[in-house]
């Protein structure tokens, strides 16, 4: 593309989406380029009760489709295609992509992060068979069916609430110990409904210590932390939230990472480049939390830097 931007948003989950509205609000041509469905982690998420202006449920889906709207209302253009290299050979910043160059005067990087895989015996092979790492996507297939979910924070137990009312139950395996009061790392009103559902199970203090089935996944092998205990639970579906790791390795080299790979930025989600800005989860958790209001208003803060470099760079 010869088109020079002013400003390339790669990624389109509520950081990217927000930096789109507030870029074109400012002015900015605007490109957002997007790999899959805008929306990123949100799409997998049922019922969003926490989002400022939806004083009633929405879904991660819905309320994507309307932020996606809204900038494609104010004039934003989004490009399917993924980031491969980041580069600056002439001033400007060209983003390499699986559809071709993409030039822009300014950068946002929205690109998330990626579930953390369950690296126990069994866990690979059973991938998609019976290994999901989304109940939104794969919940149905286990309606009135035995599965156990992994993990103790929001995400988790957000899963584990949607699959109570598919599933016939649900054993929630958090690997504290029930008296420890971060056991659960999730609000305080999805602790509350996870412990309240007759139709959850929380094993504490454990962890998978094997997946085991044939052709599929049949059962699962807890380990209790506490006293090294085996149990063999017989269930056909194992759901993972253990964590995410950031979507950044096209960016090593380029901007400065973390140890364990997160865009470092300022305030002003200004990275070590300029005219190269970030938001959303590939930022460093110690330093945020990973919730889509906090994606958006990330999202927002870095479109206001990305339009304050343009005004500079044309002054």
């Amino acid at each position: 593309m010869e088109r020079v931007w002013d400003v390339v948003i790669v990624g389109a989950g509520p950081a990217g989406l927000t930096a789109a509205i507030y870029a074109r609000r400012a002015g900015l041509d605007t490109l957002v380029l997007e790999r899959a469905l805008p929306g990123g982690q949100i799409l997998e998420t049922p019922l969003i009760e926490n989002f400022p202006g939806f004083p009633e449920p929405i879904s991660g889906a819905e309320l994507a489709e309307r932020m996606q709207t809204q900038a494609e209302r104010l004039g934003a253009q989004f490009v399917l295609g993924e980031a491969r290299s980041l580069s600056s050979p002439q001033g400007s910043w060209l983003v390499d992509t699986s559809m071709g160059p993409v030039v822009g005067r300014t950068v946002v990087l929205c690109t998330g992060a990626h579930y953390k895989e369950l690296e126990v015996p069994g866990a690979r092979e059973f991938a998609g068979r019976g290994i999901s790492y989304c109940a939104v996507c794969d919940g149905y297939f286990y309606k009135g069916k035995d599965v156990v979910v992994v993990g103790g924070g929001n995400s988790a137990l957000t899963e584990a609430l949607f699959l109570s009312k598919i599933a016939r139950r649900v054993y929630l395996v958090v690997r504290h110990p029930q008296e420890d009061p971060k056991a659960l790392r999730a609000a305080a009103t999805l602790k509350e409904k996870v412990l309240a559902d007759p139709h959850v199970e929380v094993v504490w203090n454990a962890v998978v210590h094997e997946v085991r089935g044939d052709q599929a996944v049949r059962g699962v092998l807890l380990q209790d932390l506490g006293t090294g205990e085996l149990r063999d639970l017989p269930v056909e579906g194992i759901f993972v939230k253990i964590g995410y790791k950031p979507n950044t390795d096209w960016l090593r080299g380029i901007v400065d990472l973390t140890d364990k790979g997160y865009v470092v930025t300022d305030g002003m989600m200004r990275t070590s480049q300029p005219g190269v800005f970030a938001a959303g989860d590939l930022r460093d958790p110690e330093v945020r939390r990973a919730q889509a209001v906090v994606a958006a208003a990330e999202g927002a803060l870095a479109a206001l830097a990305a339009d304050e470099y343009n005004k500079g760079l044309k002054s």
